[in-house]
C-alpha cells in the first residue's frame, strides 16, 4: 500500500538541523524535531528538507517504541519511500535514511513533546559540533 501524502505549502517546515561536513566522530548526521509521532504527517517533510548532496532517500527506518505506527511505503515528490518499523532497534531516538547508492544517514530525533528550549539546545548541540 503506498500512501500519497505530500507536504501542504501551510504546513510548517521539517525542524532540522544537520551537523557540520567533516565531524566524522558524531554518531548521528544531524537531529530532527516533529512536530507529532505521525510517520505519515513527519516523514514526507523531513525527506523534502534534506540537502540534495544526500541523495534520493529511498528507505526509512523508524524505531516502534518511538512511532506507533509505519504506513509501509509513502510518495515523496514523485518516488515511493520505503518506511520501515523495527520493535529490536538499539537507538530509540533515531531515524536511518537509506539512499539510492545504499548509504545511510542517522538522525537523532528529538522527541515532539520535548520542551522548547530543551529541544533546541539538543538540536544546537548538534548542529554547532565540528571536527
Amino acid at each position: 500500500m503506498v500512501t500519497a501524502l505530500q507536504p501542504q505549502p501551510s504546513l510548517p517546515v521539517a525542524r532540522l538541523r544537520l551537523a557540520p561536513l567533516g565531524a566524522v566522530s558524531l554518531h548521528v548526521d544531524g537531529a530532527w524535531w516533529p512536530r507529532s509521532r505521525s510517520p505519515l504527517t513527519e516523514l514526507p517533510p523531513l525527506v523534502c528538507a534534506l540537502p540534495a548532496e544526500w541523495g534520493k532517500i529511498v528507505g526509512i527506518t523508524v524505531s516502534a517504541q518511538m512511532w506507533a505506527e509505519s504506513p509501509g511505503r509513502i510518495l515523496v515528490g514523485h518516488h515511493v519511500v520505503r518506511v520501515r518499523r523495527e520493535s529490536a532497534w538499539q537507538r530509540r531516538h533515531t531515524v536511518c535514511l537509506f539512499d539510492t547508492d545504499h548509504g545511510r544517514r542517522d538522525l537523532l530525533v528529538v522527541p515532539p513533546e520535548l520542551a522548547a528550549a530543551d529541544a533546541e539546545y539538543l538540536m544546537a548541540a548538534v548542529g554547532s559540533y565540528g571536527p
